[in-house]
């Protein structure tokens, strides 16, 4: 004869969701300040709508690499915990921004990883950004899930 539990039993003993996460790893998530340098603002909103929808909502722009090393140095700046660059800009590109985080002593202590997001896919272009410092490339067009599984790997917490 089998037994069927009741749903409240069924409940009780299945396995965490794998969409829980902690209370700490909540709480990183919301409070996840992430700067987007792109020199096209169509592109910048798509991002800021990914990430709206992995509930990442603190998110400061940039229109090139120099205007992105401007946020992080502001003596007002907030703490900003990853970067989403474009590798392919006008004015400084993502290569130059990389480079230049990797070459200041303050912001290289900082340790903020770097997700460089382009079309490009020359092995020896993005084995030299590799080499100046980005943390992570991922190639355009990038979904929300694909964009979290790689945060969550960069920044260490879980997304809900």
């Amino acid at each position: 004869m089998t037994v069927i539990p009741a749903k409240s039993e069924m409940q009780a003993v299945r396995a965490p969701a794998q969409s829980e996460i902690s209370a700490e790893d909540a709480y990183a998530q919301a409070a996840l300040n992430v700067l987007v340098i792109d020199d096209q603002r169509a592109m910048r909103r798509i991002v800021r709508q990914l990430l709206s929808e992995i509930h990442v909502h603190h998110v400061l722009e940039a229109e090139d690499g120099r205007a992105g090393l401007g946020v992080l140095t502001a003596p007002d700046a907030p703490w900003i915990d990853m970067v989403i660059c474009d590798l392919m800009m006008e004015g400084m590109d993502g290569l130059g921004f990389c480079n230049a985080l990797r070459a200041d002593a303050v912001l290289r202590e900082r340790h903020i990883p770097v997700l460089i997001l382009t079309a490009e896919h020359n092995e020896l272009m993005l084995n030299v950004v590799r080499q100046v410092g980005a943390a992570d490339i991922a190639h355009k067009p990038i979904s929300a899930f694909q964009l979290k599984e790689r945060m969550e790997r960069l920044v260490g917490i879980r997304f809900a």
